[in-house]
């Protein structure tokens, strides 16, 4: 009795016209969806049902790990081993080196289900974590509200297709289907988002940094390849001087020319 009355309501204020009779059937609207969600939050609280599903926490676990080990290589077999076995998959792998370190960072997806084995299975044999950090983020609340929204925006959805469907003009059909995207928008995007939190929930995401310390700080010379630089220095300290010289050419010219006419002054007076 309650929906078909609500229904009639609805499509009395579909049918209105003038611009009042928009603003009565957004607030209509709004008053109805919030009453919706109170109804299926209620129905989904474990309280009102025995599903486990409902009842069971959405945790979405991640964790951070940085540590050092003498055998990278073997680190990294170890790692992909592990992701097999507990039926993961490696959604990152990049290595590196730096001055003094060779690096390697994983990014590995597995499901939550087997987390925390993976993680104890990564520890074994570590003596220290430089870094360590494992979260826990729980999403129940949001998952269940979306769950509640997304359940009354379906039924609404509903209720705009019968009056769809007794729609007696074009600009009612116009209105409705209007309303009809824009709901179903919305119910696109929760969709996605609770696809999201699900696939956050259901497989975990581990990020792994190990390394290798390296004892190269530089290459010895030897005393007869310092003899040898040291010539190769000086000839090339001899042929930059050179090169300079080349550079200040315009200079020796006039110099040149003012010598040429000094000494033909100095002949001259000689010869008076």
């Amino acid at each position: 009795m309650k929906t078909i009355s609500a229904l009639l309501f609805l499509f009395a204020l579909a049918c209105a016209e003038g611009p009042s009779s928009d603003a009565s059937f957004e607030q209509a609207e709004g008053d109805y969806l919030t009453e919706e969600v109170e109804i299926a939050r209620e129905q989904l609280t474990p309280e009102y049902t025995a599903s486990k599903e409902v009842q069971e926490q959405k945790i979405i676990k991640t964790a951070n790990l940085a540590f050092s080990t003498q055998k990278p290589e073997e680190t990294h077999a170890r790692i992909l081993q592990l992701t097999q076995q507990y039926e993961g998959f490696v959604a990152n792998d990049n290595a590196g080196k730096s001055y003094n370190r060779i690096y390697r960072n994983m990014t590995v997806r597995i499901p939550t289900a087997n987390f925390q084995k993976f993680i104890d299975g990564i520890s074994e044999g570590v003596e220290y974590f430089d870094r360590r950090d494992i979260s826990r983020q729980d999403v129940t609340e949001e998952f269940v509200d979306l769950q509640a929204r997304l359940k009354a925006k379906r039924e609404l959805e509903n209720r705009y297709l019968e009056l769809l469907k007794q729609a007696k003009n074009v600009k009612e059909m116009l209105e409705i289907e209007r309303e009809l995207a824009t709901i179903r928008e919305e119910i696109e995007a929760k969709q996605g988002r609770l696809q999201y939190l699900q696939d956050r929930v259901s497989i975990s995401t581990v990020s792994i940094e190990f390394y290798k310390e390296t004892s190269e700080t530089g290459v010895t010379v030897s005393y007869g390849q310092k003899i040898v630089n040291a010539l190769k220095g000086g000839w090339d300290g001899v042929s930059v001087f050179f090169l300079g010289l080349l550079y200040l050419w315009p200079l020796f010219v006039i110099a040149f020319i003012i010598i040429l006419v000094v000494r033909w002054f100095v002949r001259r007076k000689k010869k008076q």
